[in-house]
């Protein structure tokens, strides 16, 4: 089996909520997807996407997919896309670093071989440990009447696990996380995710402030260092989010007891490849992850979805289900939910397809 075409594709992504604050100070209000779409000779066609939360979001660029496609398209063509570890060390080295634009050829190239095989990729994964992944859902920075009122609206649909946004005004952020924690019932959980937008002095003031309270601080500053600084003095567990950053960073944080959860961002992780690996030397040493990515529509979900569900469930602290953040959509079919939980397909490969009419022409095209 030969890859003889590739895609690229873009598309605007417009928040369900109109405008999702986050961090300190950060919008938006549409996230631009990047698709891409690979053809074989045998008729299969897999992909994958890319979606950054916001442009400049840590290093990756909505624009970062196709500059890496005029790179390593015309490597990747001719190829066999079952082999997917060679096609991982093309792209590594064509181009050091930048994973987040190699993640949806990677993707792409896991779906072409699921199919091939008749088997979803979560059975490639090593099989289903999560049936159902459990699902938190975001309350982005809003007056705090606002924050509780959607808190509510996720709860009657299922979510049992809460994402407060703050790092903006520490102030602010120390009532809206007493509010929102104050809200939970049995058995839910709270996360309070800072995305960086801290300083050191004022996460401890958080910490400090809202130390008798039972949530997850979720990466209140910048580099692991600082968290590390704040992780000193704060009675909560910890969450790393931005600062999982590959397998380097894992076997820091190990070596530490750095972090009592690791969120792992396929994409900011260089994608399922290397995301799997990552996980699997975090779940040998006992610490709980999270799957879900940067942002994305129906592709980016299912194999969030399909990485979910091949995660031990022990391990697994929640999922999300990114494609119900937007208006508009990226794929056809893909990850369900149900009741708080997240399903990946059983079909093979993915189980999703790119909504081409939704996508429009490509930006790229290359052919063999």
């Amino acid at each position: 089996m030969k890859i003889t075409r590739i895609r690229i594709y873009k598309t605007g992504l417009p928040y369900v909520g109109g405008a999702y604050v986050w961090g300190a100070g950060n919008t938006i209000e549409v996230a631009q997807a990047s698709v891409v779409a690979i053809d074989t000779d045998a008729g299969l066609q897999g992909c994958g996407e890319f979606t950054p939360c916001g442009e400049n979001y840590m290093i990756a660029h909505s624009e970062g997919v196709e500059a890496l496609a005029r790179l390593v398209a015309p490597k990747l063509l001719g190829e066999d896309p079952r082999q997917v570890g060679k096609i991982e060390q093309i792209m590594d080295h064509a181009v050091q670093g930048h994973g987040y634009a190699k993640a949806p050829f990677d993707a792409a190239c896991w779906d072409i071989l699921g199919q091939a095989c008749d088997q979803p990729v979560w059975m490639l994964l090593g099989g289903k440990l999560t049936d159902g992944a459990p699902m938190y859902r975001v309350a982005p920075q809003k007056a705090t009447e606002e924050t509780l009122a959607e808190m509510q609206r996720y709860r009657d649909q299922g979510y049992r696990q809460f994402q407060i946004k703050v790092g903006g005004d520490w102030t602010t952020d120390i009532d809206r996380i007493q509010q929102g924690v104050a809200l939970l019932n049995p058995g839910e959980k709270a996360m309070a995710d800072a995305n960086q937008g801290w300083r050191v002095d004022s996460a401890i003031r958080v910490a400090r402030a809202t130390k008798d309270l039972d949530y997850i601080l979720e990466q209140p500053c910048r580099t692991y260092e600082e968290c590390q600084q704040v992780r000193r003095v704060a009675q909560q567990p910890m969450k790393l989010d931005e600062c999982v950053t590959g397998m380097a960073a894992a076997q820091r944080i190990v070596a530490d007891r750095g972090a009592e959860v690791c969120c792992l961002k396929l994409s900011n992780l260089g994608g399922l490849s290397k995301a799997r690996r990552v996980r699997d030397f975090l779940v040998e040493n006992r610490i709980p992850v999270v799957s879900e990515d940067t942002w994305g529509g129906e592709i980016t979900t299912a194999v969030v979805a399909h990485f979910a569900a091949s995660t031990p469930e022990e391990y697994l602290q929640n999922t999300t289900d990114l494609m119900n953040y937007n208006t508009r959509s990226t794929g056809i079919g893909g990850a369900t939910v149900k009741d708080g939980k997240l399903y990946a397909t059983d079909t093979p490969g993915l189980g999703v397809t790119p909504k081409f009419d939704s996508l429009g022409d490509p930006v790229a095209e290359y052919m063999l």
